[in-house]
């Protein structure tokens, strides 16, 4: 019989704001114990999860698993570039941004059994000045919404929300300088912008929708300001995966970029806030990261219909003054269609 592989499961207590104990069970009951040597480890303080791995690492396991929200993918995932460990993700964080990219299941015990298939793949990751990210980094809006979030007492996506609807009608867009790799300089006033490594921020929220993590690229959002009689159709193109490379939204593609703000301030890499310099150099760096994929997974494109069910009946999004205004403008259309 073939040596068993390593596997060791980072479990972030406190990430989305419940129990794990549901976690715990569905590990026990689902891990392939004749093929897989297991451990569990918690999380106790920030960058925890990066010092845990980075242990199991050197100590050469083949597999880490990330229990939590982006934020804890983040700093797992920091510590397994260039290296054979594979990445795995148990995702129960507010977003949970990479595990939807990459299709694995929000089931737990899904989850767990896709760490049992052991399909493993390279993939790229991004430096928001020389910090690693593998879903989203950026600055404006949704940084200065993670630093409220991250000082909030309340965990999960509707506190997340909250946040953002208190924030979103007094927020002051500021001008933002882009220089590429040949020093071209284009000045934008921005409410954000966003660089993409996947698709989406989470919660199925697609940011830059094209965005592949194998191609040895970074996407990049521009959202420049908009007034609420258009948030409807943007909200549903948010949603649905079709925001559009026109109009107020801006999108390419590059390997690294430069931008320069009117000031220093937050910015963010997979959701979690960070201080960050005037001047910001942002970067692709292909397939370093060996993470475990879902093979079989069968991708199902949201239909604008559909888009406006999850606005109407998602408190998530129904929560929000986008959300409500797209749920009133899509309201008779969904009774008619009985949705």
């Amino acid at each position: 019989m073939s040596e068993k592989r390593k596997v060791l499961f980072i479990i972030n207590p406190i990430s989305g704001g419940s129990s794990k104990k549901i976690v715990v069970d569905a590990i026990e009951s689902k891990i392939d114990s004749e093929k897989f040597d297991w451990e569990i480890s918690f999380t106790s303080h920030r960058n925890h999860g990066f010092e845990l791995a980075s242990v199991a690492a050197k100590d050469h396991y083949d597999v880490v698993v990330a229990v939590g929200g982006d934020g804890t993918v983040n700093e797992i995932a920091s510590a397994l570039i260039n290296t054979d460990t594979a990445l795995a993700i148990l995702p129960c964080g507010s977003g949970n941004g990479l595990a939807r990219h990459l299709h694995i299941p929000l089931q737990y015990t899904k989850a767990v059994e896709l760490i049992n298939h052991f399909d493993v793949k390279p993939i790229d990751y991004g430096t928001i000045n020389g910090k690693p990210f593998f879903c989203t980094c950026g600055m404006g809006f949704d940084a200065y919404i993670s630093a409220k979030f991250d000082k909030s007492l309340k965990r999960g996506p509707l506190a997340y929300v909250e946040n953002a609807v208190r924030e979103i009608v007094n927020y002051a867009p500021e001008e933002y300088t882009l220089i590429d790799q040949d020093g071209k300089e284009t000045v934008y006033k921005a409410f954000c912008i966003t660089v993409a490594n996947a698709s989406q921020y989470g919660n199925n929220a697609y940011i830059a929708p094209k965005a592949s993590m194998d191609d040895g690229l970074v996407d990049v959002t521009i959202v420049e300001p908009f007034n609420f009689a258009e948030a409807p159709i943007l909200a549903i193109q948010f949603l649905n995966g079709t925001l559009p490379n026109k109009g107020n939204i801006k999108m390419f593609q590059t390997k690294k970029l430069m931008i320069r703000r009117e000031k220093a301030g937050f910015l963010h890499r997979d959701g979690e806030p960070f201080e960050g310099e005037q001047d910001i150099v942002i970067e692709a760096h292909p397939q370093k990261l060996k993470v475990i994929i879902n093979k079989k997974a069968k991708i199902k494109p949201i239909t604008f219909i559909q888009s406006l069910s999850i606005v109407f009946r998602n408190k998530l999004y129904a929560n929000t003054i986008i959300g409500q205004t797209v749920a009133n403008s899509g309201k008779e259309i969904l009774e008619k269609l009985k949705l």
